[in-house]
């Protein structure tokens, strides 16, 4: 950003988290600026009631702008709730209550005229009736100051929330009138290239993943000799295996179990522990980072909290697999480990190389998918996991097939993360730019001249 020009002049905003701002700027309170309100329209829909379509929290938390092309659910509203609780343009929407601190105060702008849209539970309607100022607003609220104002501001243990006076205190750094659009318009038009950088790289991201799920499939099924004669496996998402290959029910080559919660009515089960218990509280490391091995979980249980529930000690190597919620990804246990009942466990025997079993998991990504069942808690139940049918090479094959997907994904992966780091460099950039902007730390005036 240093080509970009400073104000001339400038004053103590009177904040000491914003510093310095222009000289012909106001630093106001936001119940100074605009209205605001909570609303208490939740989603459960009641007889008697006007049906609506609702902005839910999940709007606000993944979209800057509210548009007519989102899909808002169905809901009722009373007449009163829809008299002070209908959107209009120009209307800035914030989280006000989450479990995580890092989530409140997210805001979106009602960038259209939404005919019989309601805001919903859980958010705090902002309301201006200039428009322009309104898009300050939403971009003030996108701050970095902004924003670990919100995050101080947002007490609680397992839920924080904002208070009226935390949302109404927050410092808003305004320019002239003439000015709000100018520079609304200048962070919109820059925050659009970063954006659709980030997207490109996004997507370049995703190609790369489908092009190692692919690699992955296919060595896991086909092999790595081009030229083997081959025959079909009997099973539609194996397809051709070649012919000297088995076909075979996993828990003929692995023995199955599964995992079990301890009651927590035992704290002396839970509290200063050591055996790693293993929960989709965990499962981010495997999702995220793409982790293979496991050795550290968010949560330890004790010998007692095993022996005195259901709860079985897995010994190192097992390979396990999410099967609720985060559906499918599957992971290698570092050191002996429990888990939670949302996991299925393979033991595996002579025939049945643990990491061969661990790339087969990976390659039936598509396979897992069809199996889920649930709108939206999906699950695969233990049935169909106990139908699994995986083809079965030699031991020495399979050796040689990680070896070549751990060959060839090594590039793929570290490309991966070299871009995920710049578009988390991009994404730093356009927060710095918004919080430079809002706070008057660039001057756009002469390119609005021009």
């Amino acid at each position: 950003m240093s080509h970009y020009k400073s104000y001339p002049a400038y004053k103590d905003s009177g904040v000491e988290w914003v510093g310095n701002v222009p000289e012909h700027w106001d630093v106001k309170r936001l119940r100074h600026v605009a209205s605001f309100k909570n609303s208490n329209v939740d989603k459960k829909s009641y007889d008697g009631q006007q049906h609506v379509r609702l902005c839910n929290y999940t709007d606000v938390y993944y979209n800057e702008f509210i548009t007519q092309r989102l899909d808002f659910m169905q809901a009722t509203a009373s007449a009163d709730e829809i008299e002070q609780f209908s959107l209009k343009k120009g209307d800035v929407i914030i989280t006000k209550d989450s479990e995580d601190p890092s989530d409140i105060g997210i805001p979106a702008i009602v960038s259209d005229d939404l005919d019989g849209v309601v805001c919903g539970y859980h958010l705090t309607v902002i309301r201006d009736d200039d428009f322009e100022t309104s898009r300050v607003i939403h971009r003030a609220l996108q701050a970095k100051p902004t924003q670990a104002h919100f995050f101080v501001e947002a007490p609680g243990i397992t839920r924080y929330g904002l208070n009226q006076d935390a949302i109404g205190d927050t410092p808003i750094c305004l320019p002239p009138p003439q000015e709000r659009k100018n520079l609304a318009d200048h962070i919109d038009r820059e925050t659009s290239r970063i954006d659709a950088l980030i997207a490109k790289k996004s997507r370049f991201i995703e190609l790369l993943q489908e092009k190692r799920q692919a690699l992955i499939t296919h060595a896991v099924t086909k092999g790595l000799d081009p030229n083997v004669k081959m025959k079909d496996s009997g099973v539609e998402w194996i397809g051709g295996v070649p012919e000297h290959w088995g076909v075979v029910q996993v828990r003929h080559v692995a023995a199955l179990g599964s995992g079990h919660t301890p009651s927590r009515s035992h704290p002396e089960w839970w509290e200063d522990c050591y055996i790693p218990w293993f929960t989709l509280a965990d499962i981010w490391q495997v999702r995220r980072e793409g982790r293979r091995y496991i050795f550290e979980t968010e949560e330890n249980i004790s010998d007692l909290g095993i022996a005195n529930s259901s709860a079985t000690l897995h010994p190192a190597g097992s390979v396990m697999l999410s099967r609720t919620a985060s559906v499918g990804f599957p992971a290698i246990m570092g050191c002996d480990m429990a888990t939670s009942q949302d996991f299925a466990v393979w033991r595996c025997g002579a025939r049945l190389n643990n990491e061969f079993l661990y790339l087969v998991l990976l390659g039936m990504r598509q396979e897992l998918s069809r199996l889920m069942i649930g709108s939206t808690h999906k699950t695969i139940y233990m049935p169909d996991i106990e139908a699994f049918r995986m083809p079965l090479p030699s031991r020495a094959e399979q050796l040689a097939i990680i070896e070549h997907i751990d060959r060839e994904t090594k590039s793929m992966d570290a490309l991966a993360e070299r871009t995920r780091r710049s578009i988390d460099l991009l994404k730093e950039r356009r927060a710095a730019f918004i919080t430079a902007a809002v706070t008057g730390q660039i001057d756009f005036r002469s390119s609005a001249e021009n």
